[in-house]
């Protein structure tokens, strides 16, 4: 049924509001904030979008979703249909449609939002996904033909997992080699459960895992296994490594090694990965006194944050030595870090933590700070305000301010050029690095990005080496028959 409406009417309906928890209740749980669109609600957004004759929303999205195709299908209700339709380009759109920042990418460029607000672009896509799921509608791609070559995936992140998914389509045999206990990367240790409930992410790797790809957890590549013993002696044909950039950046200030400080990385992996909030019944603790301090103002940093929130603390703050206009961080989840009682100390920046005579934190000293010329990035640089040092009383500090790969792969696989900032070179058009038969993408290449962004690496790398793969067999056959 086509949307019969015409343009001026659909742009009287107003942007739909999805269901949330209220912030009373949802800072005391780790259940999922946002509960989506319900069936009325979806049907009224889908209705908004205006069928532009030159979407800008597809070039707007990273992995190129067909954005008014599953719109149409929405607004026919066949929401099994608009799944599908959404997973030619993307096989992970229960998560995409959570954690995707829609608002920087495709709802940017939508058309209705010049006057108004734009279509809820993820909210449509995490409804059909939900919807697909919760119904039973889940079919694999049909996989048109086998082929004998092996490709391997080091890191179940959201590039490897995709790399791994349009790989399989194509008919490849593909295994993906995880150095954790349990597939997801940054999905499963560094996203909360409020965000991002494992059970969603689970039920996504299963759908990669119909596709006929392998899973091999515990598998460390540079440890267990070397890059060059996986193509050698394990005979795969290429390689695909998305391992993320899992090792934390540091201030290199005054009482960082205190007890008492974490990294984000190790702070929300205790939390999310290891189910620290539910000690003892699960193995490792989260301690954290009655004020806690999360530097940054990027996800990770809001993630931190709004995770310290639900373990009780009496004063939760954010310091981020910008102003809010240049945060990083999703719109939606500052709105709802502020709903949930975090207190902000923006252009704010930290000089030194301060530790009682027993070595445990219990201050942190900032000086304020102004934003000056713009830097080589075209961010107004913060400079420090002189005499503005203030000081914060607090029990713990959690920096969250970038994080780099780990070495270990970069260290044990010879001829991998890297930058000095520890990220593998790639080719940007294909993800080929400077071994021959070895790709990259995700943060291992970005330096931190976001999951979208992984995506759409692990998409291009994945047809990159399908190209690759096609011209090595071709010369196979020539020299056969030579």
């Amino acid at each position: 049924m086509p949307n019969t409406l015409r343009p001026s009417e659909r742009l009287k309906i107003p942007r739909q509001k999805p269901i949330e928890q209220p912030p009373d209740v949802r800072r005391r749980n780790f259940e999922e904030v946002s509960m989506g669109f319900d069936e009325s609600l979806v049907s009224q957004e889908a209705l908004r979008c205006i069928d532009c004759k030159e979407p800008l929303c597809i070039e707007g999205c990273p992995v190129k979703i067909d954005i008014p195709g599953f719109i149409k299908l929405i607004i026919d209700k066949d929401y099994v249909g608009a799944a599908q339709k959404i997973k030619e380009a993307n096989y992970l759109p229960a998560i995409t449609g959570r954690v995707c920042p829609q608002e920087n990418q495709c709802e940017a460029v939508c058309p209705v939002g010049k006057k108004h607000l734009p279509v809820a672009i993820g909210k449509l896509e995490r409804f059909v996904a939900d919807y697909e799921r919760l119904h039973d509608g889940f079919a694999p791609t049909e996989i048109k033909e086998k082929r004998n070559q092996k490709v391997a995936i080091v890191g179940s992140g959201p590039s490897g997992l995709t790399c791994a998914a349009e790989l399989a389509k194509k008919g490849y045999s593909v295994t993906i080699f995880e150095a954790l206990h349990a597939a997801g990367g940054v999905l499963r240790y560094g996203i909360p459960e409020f965000r991002l409930p494992k059970s969603i992410l689970d039920q996504e790797i299963e759908n990669v895992k119909k596709l006929g790809v392998e899973i091999i957890t515990n598998f460390v590549i540079g440890r267990t296994a070397t890059v060059d013993e996986l193509m050698d002696e394990f005979g795969f044909e290429a390689i695909f490594l998305g391992t993320g950039a899992g090792t934390p950046s540091f201030l290199n200030i005054p009482g960082e090694n205190l007890p008492g400080v974490y990294s984000a990385s190790e702070f929300l992996t205790r939390v999310n990965f290891m189910k620290g909030y539910r000690f003892p019944e699960y193995d490792t603790p989260v301690k954290l006194g009655r004020r806690v301090a999360v530097i940054g103002g990027g996800d990770t940093a809001m993630d931190a944050v709004r995770t310290a929130v639900r373990l009780g603390p009496d004063k939760a703050y954010l310091i981020y030595r910008r102003s809010k206009d240049e945060m990083p961080a999703r719109e939606e989840e500052v709105h709802h870090a502020e709903e949930e009682g975090v207190e902000f100390h923006l252009l704010t920046n930290p000089v030194r933590i301060i530790g009682d005579d027993k070595n445990n934190v219990r201050a942190i000293e900032c000086v304020k700070m102004e934003l000056g010329e713009p830097g080589p990035d075209g961010r107004r640089k913060p400079v420090p305000v002189p005499d503005s040092n203030f000081v914060l009383e607090v029990d713990n500090v959690i920096i969250a301010i970038g994080q780099k790969p780990n070495p270990i792969l970069q260290a044990t696989t010879p001829g991998l050029e890297m930058s000095r900032w520890g990220t593998v070179i790639v080719d940007e058009k294909t993800g080929a690095t400077s071994r021959e038969g070895v790709f990259a993408g995700g943060d291992l290449s970005r330096g931190g990005a976001t999951v979208i962004l992984a995506m759409e690496d692990g998409k291009r790398a994945a047809a990159a080496i399908h190209e690759y793969l096609l011209k090595k067999m071709e010369a196979k056959s020539v020299k056969a028959t030579v």
